[in-house]
């Protein structure tokens, strides 16, 4: 397989590599759940983890990976980076390469900015922890892990993806990630909430909840991103969004009966989702979050194996 230089999305990732990642992840469950979670696989690398939005899932799993690999891991949020003091992200990403760290990894409003600093940072991989509604590429291998360890493979699977479509990244790579490895996406989601042309994707739109349920293997819910809506006429109420696109244990009942659900997190009860299905036999969300971990420590360690072996290439080059 191709080794990678940089993750920025699912996009750039051929069925083999979303296969190799998802793979190298099952096997990294076992180590975090030993009494002593540590492997020596990435000592003498340095992670820096740059955030320049809020999170908690994403950014504490990607230390734990760093951590858990014998890496040495640094975390900077916006509220400490020099970008608060008036410098420019180009500058901020420049100077942390400077310091010759293995890979950096970003998380920011603005989509593309991983590519963006890439053209520049030529000696130091960038994952993509989340751009703007664009992708979120380890998300999504989290719950192709967490698919994997119910199904096998989520080849031939129906998985119902309800709520905020226009603003999610989860939902955007997810509907690349389908096209790739053969599973079908309902999308449900109020006209409001869906974004133009996405029937280019190949997914199933419905906008009345009830009727995409039937066949449904899995029921992914996604929570309103109200930070990144423009206005407040996306929906007339959080109890009509609720009454219409929530899951409840009534509207699970119509899905097949061993359907899972999922959801990134984090979770508003009462709102997308009703407590009793959130802590149902159904609800995979935890392993979500234990598979997280796992997925990021394989992404790192693909990373830096490229770059050992770009190294020994050059370095080979060099002595013919």
């Amino acid at each position: 397989m191709k080794s990678m230089q940089h993750l920025f999305g699912i996009a750039q990732l051929s069925a083999a590599q979303i296969d190799y990642l998802v793979n190298l992840g099952y096997s990294f469950i076992d180590v975090n759940r030993r009494a002593i979670k540590k492997a020596p696989t990435l000592r003498g690398k340095t992670i820096i983890n740059l955030f320049f939005e809020n999170s908690t899932r994403t950014r504490t799993s990607f230390e734990l990976a760093g951590k858990r690999l014998s890496a040495d891991v640094i975390n900077i949020s916006a509220a400490t980076s020099a970008t608060k003091k008036g410098e420019s992200l180009l500058d901020t990403g420049m100077t942390l390469a400077a310091m010759q760290p293995h890979v950096l990894v970003i998380r920011h409003a603005i989509a593309g900015t991983c590519e963006f600093l890439a053209d520049y940072l030529h000696n130091t991989a960038i994952v993509n922890a989340g751009d703007g509604a664009h992708e979120h590429p380890t998300q999504i291998l989290t719950d192709l892990l967490t698919l994997k360890q119910a199904w096998g493979t989520p080849r031939g699977k129906v998985i119902t993806l309800v709520g905020d479509i226009t603003h999610s990244r989860v939902a955007r790579s997810h509907l690349i990630a389908a096209q790739k490895l053969g599973y079908t996406l309902r999308i449900v989601a109020p006209k409001t909430l869906l974004p133009a042309e996405i029937e280019r994707y190949g997914c199933e739109i419905y906008h009345e909840f009830d009727d995409a349920l039937p066949g449904s293997d899995a029921v992914y819910m996604l929570r309103i991103q109200s930070e990144r809506l423009t206005d407040n006429c996306a929906f007339p109420s959080v109890r009509e969004y609720h009454e219409a696109y929530g899951l409840n244990r009534k509207r699970l009942n119509m899905a097949k009966p061993e359907a899972l659900v999922l959801h990134p997190g984090p979770m508003n009860r009462g709102v997308e989702i009703a407590t009793d299905v959130a802590d149902s036999v159904h609800s995979h969300i935890l392993q979500q979050v234990e598979h997280g971990v796992a997925i990021r420590m394989a992404v790192l360690t693909a990373l830096c194996a490229g770059q050992d072996e770009a190294v020994s290439e050059t370095a080979t080059e060099a002595e013919a």
